[in-house]
């Protein structure tokens, strides 16, 4: 079984076919909306390609068991959720331009 412990062994997996192949039909399935989003009353549907330009990046592919943890599951499609980039960098806990709430403890007054 693969590994997918080291960014080269993680760039490998998501530069490969199987994975896009297996990316295209979780973004089929889930309709091409942010699933948490969906859960939240919210749309948040993928970008369209102007032709000429670039297109921007609105959804991610998320695994649900990361692939570090549970290699087993990488290809597997219930594993995988479609999720906003907002989304998916909050359950990361990747949040920018936020600024995080300090704790103040006793001795600070």
């Amino acid at each position: 079984m693969a590994e997918y412990k080291t960014e080269e062994q993680k760039r490998k997996f998501y530069k490969s076919g199987e994975w896009n192949k297996l990316r295209l039909k979780a973004l089929e399935r889930d309709n091409h909306e942010c699933q948490q989003c969906k859960r939240e009353g919210r749309v948040h549907v993928d970008s369209v390609k102007v032709e000429g330009e670039r297109k921007s990046v609105e959804l991610n592919m998320h695994h649900k068991y990361e692939i570090e943890d549970y290699p087993q599951l990488a290809f597997v499609l219930d594993n995988l959720e479609t999720l906003c980039l907002n989304c998916h960098n909050k359950i990361h806990d990747r949040v920018f331009g936020e600024t995080k709430k300090k704790k103040w403890d006793d001795e600070m007054w």
